[in-house]
């Protein structure tokens, strides 16, 4: 019986990344950026509306750098992970839902909304994270958190080939046109995220409280929460192993994240057709849901750290290969490529994250570590843009992105499982 209820857990937990990624497929990585550019923005140039959108996505990943970490503490102190969660998927739902209202050339509306939905979906992954420790049984949180992420682009995939099913023939779907079915996507997505929640919200629970905590007011909530946070900025310096992951993460998860959010941009920018580099993304997606789980055995066997380091041999690699990019069909190899080592780096750094903090503070460290991922999603894009303008050559600004995850390898190669953290 408690097997059956721990796998309950496990599954339940693992569908809210099927729920979530529908966002991160169709919403922020596809159609966004491209109805953003073509209809929100219509009329302006190419240059000012990519300007304004990576304002917009540099906004949202500050505000949830600053707020991750002080959510997580509260969060951890009153045994209100699961809440916090579904609060923040709430928002990101509603949002979402709501870019369908905006009309024609609202383009500041537009980057608003997007903010708002960003915000919700990136800080209840915050609150995502910190529950593996909880939902993993003891020694496998390779293998879940491999899982989670296979599901989420398994989920996320299924979605996004029907949305863009329906921009393509939007006739068939009873729609009279491409940007109504952009529109309509957008409700998909809000729909898909709420009901593939609900496991997590019926399913997962968490340990109580400690002390009360969980009866405490909302005024002391945050202020235990925040004195929580300055014990967990000294114990991260204290933490050598901590410290140095987290610093080699916010390095090679910043490559990560870039070639997520700029990949259509870059292709766009070469001069290939914006089908053919949605096409590229579901391609990313299939590859991922298998790759994540051979991933997921790879650190059980071989371990987390040597895991992310292939993964971030493959990024080199793909780097390289797309300064020098000529065809669209490179493109789609390329989109594959990713696919194989995309979801793998992110679920070993999880998992690997997982097993160098303290016990009982789960969300607490998790909201630094989503803190950085978020800051590495600011910096990324700023580092691709700023060098593709001060040259002219869009080529050059993804080599920019090797010196990030080589950085970030060196410093990866001086974590050691398993070593005290003193």
């Amino acid at each position: 019986m408690n097997r059956l209820r721990l796998g309950r857990q496990v599954w339940s937990w693992a569908l809210y990344d099927w729920a979530s990624s529908a966002f991160a497929t169709t919403v922020m990585a596809g159609f966004f950026p491209v109805f953003f550019k073509e209809f929100w923005c219509a009329g302006t140039e190419a240059s000012v509306s990519t300007l304004r959108l990576g304002v917009a996505s540099s906004a949202a990943s500050l505000t949830v750098a600053v707020l991750a970490p002080i959510l997580g503490a509260i969060a951890d102190g009153a045994a209100a992970r699961r809440k916090f969660l579904l609060w923040f998927a709430g928002l990101g739902i509603l949002t979402t839902a709501s870019l369908y209202l905006v009309p024609h050339g609202a383009w500041m509306t537009a980057a608003v909304v997007y903010v708002l939905a960003i915000v919700g979906f990136s800080g209840a992954n915050v609150f995502y994270d910190s529950l593996l420790v909880t939902v993993a049984p003891s020694g496998r949180s390779d293998y879940v958190s491999a899982l989670g992420f296979a599901v989420g682009y398994l989920g996320g995939g299924v979605l996004f080939a029907v949305n863009v099913a329906m921009t393509r023939f939007p006739m068939a779907f009873g729609m009279d046109g491409s940007s109504s079915a952009v529109r309509v996507s957008f409700l998909t997505v809000a729909v898909w995220w709420t009901v593939f929640s609900a496991p997590l919200a019926r399913y997962v629970r968490e340990p109580q409280a400690v002390g009360g905590s969980a009866q405490a007011g909302a005024a002391k909530r945050i202020g235990d929460g925040l004195r929580e946070l300055a014990q967990t900025l000294r114990r991260v310096r204290e933490l050598r192993m901590v410290f140095v992951f987290l610093i080699a993460y916010w390095l090679y998860i910043d490559g990560v994240h870039t070639f997520v959010r700029m990949a259509v941009d870059y292709g766009l920018a070469l001069g290939f057709a914006s089908n053919s580099l949605i096409v590229a993304l579901l391609i990313t997606q299939f590859v991922g849901f298998p790759a994540a789980i051979a991933f997921g055995k790879l650190g059980e066997r071989a371990g987390a750290k040597t895991g992310i380091l292939i993964g971030i041999g493959v990024y080199v690699g793909v780097a390289l290969w797309g300064y020098r990019m000529q065809s669209v069909w490179e493109f789609y190899v390329l989109a594959g490529v990713i696919g194989l080592v995309q979801g793998g780096v992110q679920s070993l750094s999880r998992s690997l994250y997982a097993t160098l903090i303290p016990a009982g503070r789960s969300a607490q460290f998790f909201g630094f570590y989503n803190m950085l991922g978020r800051f590495a999603a600011v910096l990324g894009p700023l580092i691709m843009g700023g060098v593709s303008y001060a040259t002219g050559n869009p080529r050059l600004s993804i080599v920019a992105i090797i010196a990030l995850f080589v950085a970030g390898a060196a410093l990866l190669l001086r974590v050691r499982p398993g070593v005290a953290n003193r």
